[in-house]
């Protein structure tokens, strides 16, 4: 019920009253107006600064390729070299798990008053995804499974506030985000180690396990492949502009099975619209189906194109797979059309506007805004897809 990693998860009557939650000790909490959150850098429109990394073939136990969970990732990376790298020294997984953070008290912004309120901790419960120890250095790292736009800065000060009066080296506050194949890590500290807000990033550093392999013509074979199908009866067009996130929430599926809408909503950086727009996309691409659960409520299982595709071994094939659904949609395969062989630059809003009208979708009648904001979904995922080419 405290668990609100990220704004959008807060309650409604949080949002509304400019309200945050704050533990003091392992079973009480603090509730105001708290700038408990830090937002993420936007990430950049290219991916030329991505380095690519070997995974070592003599490990059997850790498939690259098949990473559903934030320790999978973390421990992925760690063996990789990604970790050691990051830090330009040789490190080592120490820590894990949950911990007591002692006791320390500290100042956090208020939200209204822009005026710092104290806060003292007891023993409150903290939990670190993992802790890398170097010569000079000891870094705790938050990790999520997805693309995010912001975190809880507790996530990162309360083990940083336990393990500086544990440890003589520099602690490192890291988050780190795996999402569509790429490890993004966000190197920070805290200028004033008594300050929650005083969060600053350092470096920003992203890597992926071998190379990019996809080329334009790769991209041109599956627009030629593709065979438009009809639009998906009783599933309303997309309206869901990060594809990277549909790719998480496709890699979440697989890993559990089966999601509730309420697990989605609850562990995820979505709210409830979000949840039915990114779930409601991945049916209208026919990967994800939704059941009706008597104690789940509505659930979300992997179509069998779902599963094959999210099955694939090679990140490249199953990327090219990702595009071939997309392009079975007369709206999309007719806007790369565009993109690639009529102009070679990217369409115009009003361009997949008029793309969208011939294609007789009904959405007209629903007012000229929904249909441009269905537009930009269209070109998100164009992006998404010219973004997989090697440079």
């Amino acid at each position: 019920m405290t668990k609100f990693d990220h704004k959008i998860n807060l309650p409604i009557i949080f949002r509304q009253h400019d309200l945050t939650i704050q533990p003091n000790s392992r079973g009480t909490y603090l509730i105001g107006h708290f700038q408990s959150y830090q937002e993420i850098p936007a990430p950049p429109d290219t991916d030329e600064d991505i380095e690519s990394f070997q995974f070592p073939t003599e490990i059997e136990t850790i498939d690259p390729t098949q990473l559903s969970s934030e320790s999978a990732a973390l421990l992925c990376a760690y063996n990789a070299g990604i970790i050691n790298d990051l830090f330009e020294e040789p490190t080592t997984l120490t820590v894990l798990g949950r911990m007591s953070t002692g006791e320390f008290s500290y100042r956090i912004n208020d939200s209204r008053q822009g005026t710092p309120y104290e806060i003292k901790v007891v023993n409150a419960q903290c939990e670190i995804d993992s802790g890398f120890e170097g010569r000079h250095i000891f870094a705790v790292v938050e990790a999520k499974n997805e693309t995010v736009t912001d975190f809880l800065i507790r996530q990162l000060y309360y083990p940083y506030r336990l393990w500086t009066g544990k440890t003589r080296k520099e602690v490192m506050p890291v988050f780190m985000t795996f999402s569509n194949d790429v490890f993004s890590f966000y190197v920070f500290r805290f200028a004033d180690e008594a300050l929650y807000n005083s969060i600053e990033l350092v470096k920003r550093k992203r890597y992926q396990i071998g190379a990019r392999e996809i080329e334009l013509e790769d991209i041109i074979r599956a627009l030629e492949a593709s065979a438009v199908t009809l639009e998906p009866e009783q599933i309303p067009f997309p309206q869901a502009d990060s594809f990277s996130r549909i790719v998480d929430l496709l890699t979440q599926i697989y890993g559990a099975g089966v999601l509730s809408q309420e697990d989605i909503t609850t562990n995820h950086a979505f709210d409830l619209r979000q949840t039915q727009y990114y779930t409601n996309a991945a049916r209208y691409l026919g990967l994800v189906e939704h059941h009706s659960d008597r104690n789940l409520g509505v659930t979300y299982t992997l179509t069998r194109d779902g599963e094959r595709i999210m099955g694939l071994k090679n990140p490249q094939q199953r990327n090219l797979a990702l595009v071939e659904a997309i392009l079975k949609h007369r709206v999309f395969n007719d806007t790369l059309r565009l993109y690639i062989f009529k102009q070679a630059g990217r369409p115009t809003v009003e361009q997949v506007v008029e793309i969208m009208r011939g294609a007789e979708l009904g959405l007209d009648r629903q007012g000229t805004t929904t249909i441009r904001r269905r537009a930009q979904t269209v070109l998100a995922w164009m992006d998404w897809i010219m973004r997989l080419k090697r440079r």
